[in-house]
C-alpha cells in the first residue's frame, strides 16, 4: 500500500530518506540566514510561569520532532515548563473556540488562517513581537501580513508560522503525450490540455467535495482565475456577477475531462489517486510529492513529477493563497511575556530555520529571510512553494479577513454552488443566486 500523507497521517521514511532528511536538516542548522539589527523587546518572564500550546498533528515525523526539540530548548533557556499537544487539524477550531468562551485552556494557539480574526476582541496584541521578528528578518510577507494584522489597522492579533499552499501537481510524460512542454495559464488553453488527458486516459482531477484545503483551493482557483470575488473591497457581497457565471461555465466544460468521484473527494482523495495513477494532474501541497520521492514504490512517479502555478487565467497573479498555521494568545492567558517570549524564540533563524527543512518545505515560511534556506535549493522541483505565502490572495477576496469569511469558507459556500453546477443539479444563474443568498446571510 502506498505511503501517503493526509491531515491524520504522517510520512514515515524509509532508513535512506531519513539519513537523507536529517543531513539538510543539520545543513540548515549550521547555515546563516541573513538577519539585520533590531532590538529585542524585555518580556520579563512571570514567576511560576509554565506554558501549554496546541497546533496541528504532524505530517511528517521532523514537524514534531524539531517542534517539541525546540519548546525543550525554550524551556532550558528560560527555565519555563512547555508542553505542547499536536490536535487533530479539524479539532483546532472547537478547543479554540471552548478557551475564547472559558478562558479555561492553552496559552498558545496555532490555529488557522483566519481563527485569529474571530477572536481579535479576546486576543493580546502581539505588535511587539511581529515587529522585531519583521525587522530582523527582512519583512513579512503578503499573507502573512494580511493574516497576520487586524483589518484597517496596523496591529497584529496573530504570528503566522507558515503556510501550505496547493500548486498544479502534474506527470511530466502525460503533459508532454497530451501535447504541452508546460502547465498552460491560458484556461482555454488548459482545458485543451484536460480533454487531452482524457483521451489518453490519463485524466486530472481536482477536489468538488467539502475539503478544507483542497475543495475550498478550487473553488477559489476558479473564481480568481475569472477575475471574480466572494466579497468587494468593503466587505460586500459580491459573488452574483457575470465573471462568476464565466467560471461555471467554464467547469461546466471542464468537469468532464476528470477522473470519476471528485464531486466526493476530501482532502486525502486526490493524493490517493494519483498515486495509484488513476489521476494525472491536480493540485496539491509538497506532502504529495514528498509522499511518493520517500517510498522506493512510487519513487518513478516522483521522477516524473513536477509543479507549476495554477493557471491564471484572466487573473493578474497566480490565483491562489495558503492554509496559514497562526499563531494567537488570548487575555486570559496567566503568563502572557512567556507566551511572546516564545513566539519570538520558536522564529528566531536557530529553530526555525531546521523546522522549516524538516518541514520539507509544507509550512513555507512568513519571513523574507528565510527565501535563503537550504531547503528551496534542496530540490528545484519545490521552487513554486518558494513564495508560497506571497499570493496575492486570500480568504474572502476582495474583502477584510473577519469572522464571516473563515464562516464561508468552513460551510463551503463557493464550493458547493461549483460542484452543484458540475454535478447538473443546478445552472450557473441557479448556483450563484444561492451562493449569494448564503453569503449574505453570513456577511450580514
Amino acid at each position: 500500500m502506498t505511503t501517503l500523507i493526509t491531515r491524520r497521517g504522517t510520512l514515515k521514511l524509509g532508513a535512506a530518506a531519513t539519513a537523507a532528511a536529517w543531513g539538510l536538516i543539520e545543513e540548515a542548522r549550521a547555515q546563516a540566514i541573513p538577519t539585520r539589527p533590531a532590538q529585542r523587546p524585555n518580556w520579563p518572564i512571570e514567576s511560576g510561569a509554565s506554558l501549554r500550546v496546541i497546533r496541528p498533528v504532524r505530517f511528517v515525523e521532523p514537524d514534531e520532532v524539531l517542534f517539541r526539540e525546540n519548546a525543550e530548548k525554550f524551556s532550558r533557556t528560560f527555565n519555563v515548563p512547555v508542553r505542547v499537544d499536536f490536535v487533530g487539524w479539524e479539532d483546532i477550531r472547537p478547543q479554540t473556540a471552548v478557551l475564547a468562551n472559558t478562558g479555561a485552556g492553552p496559552e498558545v494557539v496555532l490555529g488557522w488562517s483566519d481563527d485569529p480574526h474571530i477572536y481579535a476582541d479576546k486576543l493580546i496584541d502581539l505588535s511587539d513581537v511581529a515587529e522585531y521578528l519583521g525587522t530582523k528578518y527582512g519583512g513579512w510577507l503578503f499573507l502573512a501580513e494580511k493574516y497576520g494584522k487586524r483589518h484597517g489597522s496596523n496591529s497584529w492579533i496573530s504570528i503566522p508560522f507558515g503556510g501550505s499552499t496547493g500548486p498544479v501537481v502534474y506527470r511530466i510524460s502525460a503533459v508532454r503525450e497530451a501535447g504541452f512542454s508546460e502547465i498552460p495559464n491560458d484556461l482555454e488553453q488548459f482545458l485543451t490540455l484536460c480533454r487531452r488527458l482524457r483521451e489518453i486516459n490519463k485524466p486530472a482531477g481536482f477536489a468538488l467535495g467539502n475539503a478544507v484545503g483542497d475543495g475550498n483551493a478550487t473553488a477559489n482557483w476558479l473564481t480568481w482565475s475569472h477575475n471574480s470575488f466572494l466579497t468587494d473591497e468593503e466587505g460586500r457581497v459580491a459573488i452574483n456577477q457575470p465573471a462568476t457565471l464565466a467560471a461555471l461555465e467554464y467547469l461546466r466544460r471542464l468537469y468532464p475531462t476528470f477522473v470519476p468521484g471528485t464531486l466526493s473527494w476530501l482532502d486525502p482523495s486526490n493524493n490517493r489517486a494519483y498515486a495509484a495513477e488513476e489521476c494525472w494532474l491536480t493540485s496539491n501541497g509538497v506532502s504529495l510529492y514528498y509522499a511518493l520521492k520517500n517510498d522506493p514504490r512510487t519513487r518513478a512517479i516522483a521522477e516524473d513529477t513536477d509543479h507549476a502555478e495554477l493557471p491564471r487565467g484572466l487573473a493578474p497573479h497566480a490565483p491562489q493563497s495558503a492554509l496559514i498555521i497562526n499563531a494567537m494568545i488570548f487575555r486570559s492567558c496567566r503568563f502572557p511575556n512567556a507566551a511572546k517570549a516564545f513566539l519570538a524564540f520558536m522564529m528566531e533563524a536557530e529553530q526555525y530555520n531546521p523546522w522549516l527543512t524538516g518541514c520539507l518545505g509544507y509550512w513555507s515560511h512568513p519571513l523574507a529571510a528565510y527565501d535563503a534556506s537550504a531547503v528551496w535549493d534542496s530540490d528545484p522541483k519545490l521552487k513554486v512553494y518558494r513564495t508560497g505565502l506571497n499570493h496575492r490572495y486570500w480568504s474572502g477576496y476582495k474583502g477584510p479577513i473577519t469572522a464571516a469569511t473563515g464562516t464561508a469558507a468552513s460551510e463551503y459556500v463557493l464550493v458547493q454552488m461549483y460542484a452543484s453546477v458540475a454535478s447538473g443539479q443546478a445552472t450557473p444563474e441557479a448556483a450563484v443566486r444561492e451562493a449569494e443568498r448564503r453569503a449574505r446571510r453570513i456577511f450580514r
